[in-house]
């Protein structure tokens, strides 16, 4: 501000605390900002006195009164949208673009080491143990479902939770989550537990729309929708917003999403986590929106965190040394011992970090797997110290960080930039709110038992088998590890499948497994323990097809060769000894050159072709 400016402002701002009461600026947002706010100032004039983006002032100046107002409306969005406003973001870009131009190495001064947790192997007499602990804390467990990206990179015009995992199932991923949360609802009496989905702009309104068409699933009243705004784009090193040009002449300022990193923000912004402290909720668990076999990872991880003492548990899966997967480390700093942390590093920093102490990602010479667990992505928190950490100063906003792109004379971007922020940085937070930065841990699963995100294109699979890649991470590499996940669970429980889920076969072009397609719900196994005590001594064709669900279904000797479907109200029991099914069952098969399918057989390549079923289905209590 101009000295006469500043002196307008204070003897206004003088003149407001004489008619009306106001709170007090936070000590880490800048003064101005508060002192704008307070006094209702035209945020576009406010926008142009932010240090850096006094040059957009003839473009807004040229405006119309109209042009003026919606541009207006959109920076008093953003403001409240993020702490501290716009100014406090620009302050935030300056600096990080400052260090990055410096090539700041954010991980001087650490050298890495183990980090503490618990590997669990479904074959471990361990797996059930702390299974048995999560499914006692799940119905005190609050679930967040990060949901805020379209399926663009899959193929798919719509969102991702409204695809469908399992073909046999029928049932999307979004119904899939909230079924395993009814299956928890079944032990406890039919207390299921509250759910939070993070949406975005490009995702609300389908998400919205999808609990709509389908009455929330039965559980209207248990979930709740929070949505994420998006942050202003950067054009440079000095932290300048970008604005955009509109077809009628107008501007506004072109945003960016900011990241999954927002849901902590969210969560106490919107009073959710609050909540669920009054409602007796002592653990909450973040997964993300395709990921199916994540769920059976979930409860395990909840014991885990239990036991361990952990105040936050990440879910783990084993890595390859090299692999492009996050990693979980122990960052101990022997200079300032109380900036050591436990915390996600991205595979992109981990070998310069291993390398600058001498280090190599070298693999574990008993298992072949790299000795730092790769980041699934998924997280299971305390929520007493999970709400510490969120109404501190941050209010719940995660370390960001941003990456611009360069053109060669490594100043100017090649397009603009914004901050971002990851939900798993939070130990981060935890470092500056939590005495001794909280107890961090991992619990590290299979990857066949909890990790097969859908996440690229057909196109993108074929592309990546040829160069030798094993898991594509495609609709149709999830659907076959979904399947084969549950052959391990039947054979593990003693029941014959016939080749053991080994073989492949092409499907839409992409390696998929070549033996029977099984689906467990959660409702009928929710736990290692229900498919023992469910599914036994029964024996099942390669070309078979299986669908149970249902908490009241027990099956005994079954012989399958063909198509199964067993489907069981809640309430109701029925239990299935000494059946032969033997029918010309279901076939996947290749999209023939012309067929008209809808989009999820376009993207796949393929479609389930439903020739004869065997189908028991139970819609009585009793």
């Amino acid at each position: 501000f101009c000295g006469e400016t500043m002196r307008l402002n204070i003897a206004l701002a003088l003149l407001a605390f004489t008619t009306q009461a106001f709170v007090l600026p936070h000590p880490s947002y800048p003064t101005h900002s508060f002192l704008r706010s307070s006094l209702k100032l035209d945020n576009t004039d406010l926008l142009v006195e932010i240090d850096g983006q006094e040059d957009l002032k003839n473009t807004i100046n040229g405006l119309t009164s109209d042009q003026r107002k919606r541009l207006n409306d959109q920076i008093e969005k953003l403001n409240n949208g993020y702490p501290g406003g716009i100014e406090n973001y620009v302050v935030k870009a300056r600096k990080l673009l400052k260090d990055v131009v410096n090539k700041v190495n954010p991980f001087d001064g650490f050298t890495p080491t183990l980090p503490s947790g618990v590997p669990l192997p479904y074959s471990s007499p361990k797996y059930g143990v702390y299974e048995d602990v999560g499914l006692r804390l799940s119905k005190n467990t609050a679930f967040v479902l990060v949901a805020g990206g379209l399926g663009e990179r899959l193929g798919y015009g719509g969102i991702k939770l409204q695809l469908t995992p399992y073909l046999v199932s029928s049932k999307c991923y979004l119904e899939t989550y909230i079924d395993f949360l009814k299956g928890i609802g079944d032990r406890f009496g039919g207390s299921v537990p509250p759910l939070v989905i993070m949406t975005s702009g490009d995702t609300d309104k389908l998400t919205r729309e999808l609990l709509e068409e389908n009455d929330y699933y039965g559980l209207r009243g248990k979930i709740t929708v929070v949505t994420q705004d998006k942050v202003p784009a950067i054009v440079d090193v000095d932290g300048r917003v970008s604005l955009k040009e509109l077809s009628d002449g107008g501007v506004e300022i072109e945003t960016k999403p900011h990241g999954h990193g927002d849901v902590h923000h969210l969560l106490h912004k919107s009073g959710c986590a609050k909540d669920w402290s009054s409602q007796g909720i002592t653990n909450v668990v973040f997964l993300q929106d395709t990921n199916a076999l994540v769920i059976n990872g979930l409860l395990p991880a909840l014991g885990v965190g239990e036991v361990e003492g952990f105040d936050m548990t990440s879910i783990c899966v084993p890595r390859m040394p090299g692999e492009a997967a996050g990693a979980i480390v122990d960052l101990k700093n022997e200079r300032e011992p109380d900036k050591s942390i436990v915390i996600n590093v991205e595979y992109n920093q981990l070998d310069p970090l291993l390398n600058a102490q001498g280090l190599k990602d070298d693999p574990d010479p008993e298992t072949g797997y790299s000795v730092y667990p790769g980041n699934a992505n998924n997280l299971v928190f305390k929520l007493s110290t999970y709400r510490k950490t969120i109404e501190g100063e941050d209010q719940g906003v995660v370390n960001e960080f941003v990456n611009p792109k360069f053109k060669d004379d490594g100043v100017t971007f090649k397009k603009p930039t914004r901050l971002e922020c990851m939900m798993q940085d939070f130990p981060l937070l935890m470092r500056k709110e939590v005495e001794g930065g909280g107890s961090v841990g991992f619990a590290q699963f299979d990857r066949e038992m909890t990790f097969s995100p859908a996440k690229n294109s057909r196109d993108s699979g074929i592309e990546g088998e040829a160069k030798g890649s094993k898991s594509t991470g495609t609709l149709t590499s999830a659907e076959s590890e979904g399947y084969l996940s549950n052959i391990m669970k039947l054979m593990k429980a003693g029941n014959v499948v016939e080749g053991e889920g080994k073989g492949t076969v092409k499907l839409g072009g992409i390696t998929a497994m070549d033996g029977p397609r099984c689906v467990l719900g959660p409702r009928f196994c929710l736990t290692k323990a229900d498919a023992e005590d469910k599914f036994k001594d029964s024996k099942i064709s390669r070309r078979s097809t299986l669908y149970v669900t249902g908490s009241g279904v027990k099956i005994t000797g079954l012989e399958l060769d063909g198509a199964l479907i067993v489907e069981c109200c809640e309430g109701a029991t029925l239990e299935v000894d000494g059946l032969n099914v033997c029918n010309e069952g279901w076939v996947f098969r290749d999209i023939e050159e012309g067929e008209e399918v809808d989009e999820e057989g376009r993207i796949r390549g393929y479609v389930l072709e439903k020739r004869e079923t065997k189908h028991i289905k139970v819609e009585e209590k009793g």
